[in-house]
């Protein structure tokens, strides 16, 4: 691609004497481009201290747009009101050579998805999702839009930071503003379809299952999914159907955290995003809801455990609501409460895939990785088999015989802007029982770190505790995380110690429960039948599973176990 011209930007306040002065110092073809051309403007407002109130939209008119802001929608909504009342909101008009209405609405879209992963914007308003389809100029909605951004950045960096911190933000990743493949365009479609037919047939109590390996995009589908329906029921003239009590159950305690917030920042129902057993308890059968999202079905408990009295999760939710649509991973169960058997599996697979109500993924979004890359982890954690590391130019896979090592360089890619989020993992093989306030730690060799989360927050973090996965924690560079903290979230680099429990023996990987500290999966679990078995070896390798599974650009391992780190070694030789 030859070089692009470079993004026009001008700043004024936000009234009509904000845009006067716009006009009077464009000058040249910077007219044509802001006054004529198609162009994306954000209002923006800074109502507290690192707190910003933000608006994104595209227009072909700005100055008929502005004024439509200032005079009309100040009558029928309370946000254009309280910017329009503000004496320091502020307008920015951006403009470039090649926009054309396509591409200023996919720049509007993406200026959606990197806003919603900006801490210091609270309150983002935009009432569309603008994601298009193949259009003249698509290929340099990248690169334009990195030119723009950079921009920005020089203009407000409070509002517009790095880029590369945005992408490494949960919240971005959670957004529901990211550009779906055609796999998830076309799962997100047919539930939408069989939404309706459910709600006009009257059916209750539907299940749609989403199956897919870590990384396949089912979490971004389910954001999707619980934005577009909120837009639905808030769209008046929308009268096909209507969800109004529309809810997202997630698992962990640090992805409640990032939904709510981007609830929030939308001026969705916060309260719409709880963890399963909240929800069960809080509603009655009796009383169904419209639609359920279930994030990481395959963490549901299938068994009564502290505050739940039921029997199985997933279906009291689906006693619960109209219709159910849960993602679902059987490599990624990772307790025996939330066990099932592989017969119990294939009946609920059958059973929905009978009503029309089964999609599988196929591809693998998260790892930027060629098929060689994601063959050798598959071959590691299915086949339990070491076979030769592949050549990837894309992805850096490498094997360490120093812990110490290992983690200085994960250390260095944390340090490094261009490659952003990276941490240390490790396979639940080290004690952690927070006795007296004691550190537990997980030693290596030479290498002794804390084990998830015991660190006190960095001091400049304290106000976004709330806010931050485990892995945005600037402390937590000084600790080992397990998959309890990083299950659903992404890092850039991984560097993953392989446990005690982790054995390489007679040419196959084997896992030793008796050396593993993970209670959850090496205890005995009591089956449909009444008896009762150990099923750590379905287990402990989806554990391992996980935790090869999040490195987006690379993944590092260091093993305990001799044999294994010689094999793992010997088999990198041949790089």
């Amino acid at each position: 691609m030859s070089e692009l011209p470079k993004p026009v930007v001008e700043q004024g306040a936000f009234s009509q004497t904000g845009l006067d002065e716009i006009k009077k110092r464009v000058t040249g073809n910077h007219v044509e481009l802001l006054l004529e051309y198609p162009t994306v403007y954000i209002v923006y407002d800074q109502d507290k201290p690192n707190a910003y109130q933000v608006y994104v939209g595209e227009t072909n008119d700005i100055e008929q747009r502005t004024q439509q802001h200032l005079n009309d929608d100040v009558h029928v909504r309370k946000d254009w009101q309280y910017l329009a009342d503000s004496p320091d909101s502020q307008l920015l008009v951006i403009g470039h050579p090649h926009f054309n209405k396509s591409l200023t609405l996919d720049i509007e879209n993406n200026m959606m998805l990197y806003m919603s992963g900006v801490d210091s914007v609270k309150k983002l308003n935009n009432r569309r999702e603008n994601q298009q389809n193949k259009y003249y100029t698509a290929n340099e909605k990248g690169p334009i839009f990195s030119a723009i951004w950079r921009k920005l950045h020089r203009v407000n960096p409070n509002i517009f930071p790095i880029e590369e911190i945005v992408r490494d933000s949960a919240l971005f990743k959670a957004s529901p503003f990211h550009e779906l493949t055609k796999e998830q365009d076309n799962a997100r479609n047919r539930i939408l379809r069989r939404i309706k037919t459910v709600f006009r047939s009257k059916e209750d109590h539907q299940l749609i299952l989403v199956e897919g390996e870590a990384g396949s995009g089912k979490t971004v589908l389910l954001s999707t999914l619980f934005y577009q329906l909120w837009q639905l029921g808030e769209d008046l003239n929308y009268t096909e159907f209507k969800t109004a009590n529309n809810y997202l159950l997630v698992n962990h305690d640090e992805q409640v955290k990032v939904y709510q917030n981007i609830a929030e920042k939308l001026g969705m129902q916060v309260a719409n995003v709880s963890k399963p057993t909240t929800f069960i308890n809080h509603h009655s059968p009796d009383e169904q809801v419209d639609v359920v999202l279930v994030d990481e079905a395959h963490l549901l408990w299938t068994q009564g455990k502290q505050s739940y009295r039921g029997h199985n999760q997933l279906k009291d939710i689906m006693a619960r609501a109209k219709l159910t649509v849960a993602v679902f991973d059987v490599k990624q169960m990772l307790k025996t409460e939330g066990y099932w058997t592989p017969g119990e599996v294939r009946k609920l697979e059958s059973q929905v895939k009978q009503q029309g109500n089964l999609i599988q993924f196929k591809q693998q979004l998260r790892m930027d990785a060629s098929e060689a890359t994601t063959t050798w982890i598959r071959n590691l954690i299915d086949r339990r088999v070491v076979t030769k590391i592949p050549q990837d130019s894309k992805y850096e896979l490498k094997i360490f015989d120093d812990p110490v090592a290992m983690y200085q360089a994960i250390v260095a890619k944390s340090q490094d802007e261009t490659h952003g989020l990276s941490r240390i993992l490790a396979t639940f093989d080290w004690p952690f029982k927070l006795k007296d306030k004691a550190i537990d730690m997980v030693t290596v060799g030479e290498l002794s770190l804390p084990w998830n989360l015991q660190l006190p927050l960095a001091q400049n973090q304290r106000g976004q505790a709330k806010h931050l996965a485990w892995a945005e924690q600037h402390q937590t560079i000084g600790e080992v995380g397990s998959t309890y903290t990083i299950q659903g979230f992404d890092l850039n680099y991984s560097g993953v110690i392989l446990g005690p429990s982790v054995k390489y023996r007679n040419g196959k990987i084997v896992f030793d429960p008796s050396v593993s500290q993970n209670v959850n999966a090496t205890r005995k679990r009591t089956l449909p039948n009444g008896t009762k078995k150990h099923v750590d070896n379905e287990l402990l390798p989806n554990e391992l599973n996980v935790l090869l599974t999040r490195g987006v650009h690379g993944l590092y391992i260091y093993a305990v176990d001799d044999e294994l780190r010689a094999a793992l070694l010997q088999e990198s030789k041949h790089k």
